[in-house]
């Protein structure tokens, strides 16, 4: 019998397949920020170019976004999946191959636009599985997730110390992609659930409105996560003092703190309500922001980077369970659409946050990520009042 039928929460096959396949894509995404000093010291790549790599990575997110519902509903979800994740391995290879910048910026968007088509499938099969349960099995997903992406600078690190050169943690991917194809490929994917029918005998076709407050609530939290990605070392360099590798390395902190912070939220969505978790989530963010902006010693920003790290972990897959839940028969559009959140947030807030830095130092623009966090506190609350 199914979890969604019994009430309780079942690990299945399928369940473990696309956990392992959400680390293999947040793997595969993290690693970009970290081969990029490689990638631009062999190609000579200037500051425009090298990012890019991450802008097209983004843009295809935002293809995927808008277009994988459709996608999924001509060619199936299997293909989908398989193809999907096939297709981010193609682009990983091409990044790591490509002897000029326009075949491994092809590389990336190939990756993003590709890889997310995987993403969308995960995340919908996930919550159709596992129903009313789909909080757990989200946010552990976004353990693995954690896991594999703290991984991924680790390994490319390491690799960069050997012969075999950086490249080496990115065929280490492309290696267990090919290995979970071949042991999987034949893995019954949970198919979607049948539409509710609206008045007049029609399926219906579009997304709650409710659902839209939670994309924006999503949208506005991956975008301060990428801020702190994106431009967390620098802060760390330029405002609070430190060495510039050190200031690099201490973002690990950041990485390690959403690791714990999904795995102690995936606990909690056993008990407690996905709504009410991401608002304590939000709260997290509201208390540890201030500290790792405005602290006054190296200690107090580290300190405060670390609780940032525990509320945003949460903020995406319990924003994405509350969403879902508004719209549980159409759960390939609902994950199309948020990964079109993802994308846009990625695509334009960390340039935001950059081209104000170059007007008023990085530690001013930091207030972008203050107002922005404060904005998702106040449309949680709006959101989880209108759907109680």
């Amino acid at each position: 019998m199914t979890a969604t039928l019994t009430g309780t929460f079942v690990r299945d096959r399928y369940t473990w397949l696309a956990y392992f396949l959400l680390g293999y894509y947040a793997y595969s995404q993290a690693g970009l920020g970290p081969l990029m000093p490689f990638l631009r010291a062999e190609l000579g790549l200037n500051y425009t170019l090298a990012g890019l790599h991450l802008s097209t990575f983004a843009a295809g997110m935002i293809i995927a976004g808008l277009t994988a519902d459709r996608v999924a509903q001509r060619w199936g979800r299997p293909l989908v999946l398989w193809g999907g994740g096939s297709g981010m391995m193609v682009g990983a290879l091409l990044l790591i191959s490509g002897r000029h910048p326009s075949v491994t910026i092809a590389g990336t968007l190939l990756m993003g636009w590709l890889g997310t088509y995987l993403l969308i499938m995960i995340q919908a099969t996930l919550a159709d599985r596992h129903g009313l349960r789909r909080a757990i099995a989200l946010t552990e997903a976004n353990v693995m997730a954690a896991l594999f992406a703290t991984l991924a600078p680790l390994l490319i690190g390491i690799a960069a110390g050997t012969l075999l050169g950086w490249r080496a943690a990115v065929i280490a991917a492309v290696v267990a992609w090919v290995g979970l194809l071949l042991r999987f490929r034949g893995e019954s994917v949970p198919a979607a659930n049948a539409p509710i029918v609206a008045a007049g005998g029609n399926p219906a076709v579009r997304l709650p409105y409710t659902f839209w407050l939670y994309w924006v609530v999503i949208l506005l939290s991956v975008a301060v996560e990428w801020c702190v990605i994106f431009w967390g070392a620098d802060f760390l360099d330029t405002v609070v003092g430190l060495e510039r590798t050190l200031a690099s390395a201490l973002m690990s902190v950041f990485l390690a703190a959403m690791f714990f912070g999904r795995l102690i939220g995936s606990r909690l969505a056993f008990r407690v309500a996905s709504s009410r978790l991401l608002i304590v989530a939000v709260v997290i963010v509201v208390v540890g922001f201030p500290a790792f902006w405005l602290g006054t010693t190296p200690l107090i920003n580290i300190a405060g980077l670390f609780i940032v790290g525990l509320g945003v972990a949460n903020l995406f897959p319990l924003g994405l369970s509350a969403a879902a839940s508004l719209a549980p028969d159409r759960s390939n559009a609902a994950s199309a659409r948020v990964s079109l959140a993802g994308g846009l947030a990625i695509l334009l807030m960390p340039q935001l946050l950059g081209s104000t830095a170059d007007q008023i130092g990085i530690g001013n623009a930091f207030a972008i990520a203050g107002v922005i966090i404060v904005l998702v506190l106040m449309l949680t609350l709006v959101a989880n009042r209108v759907t109680s």
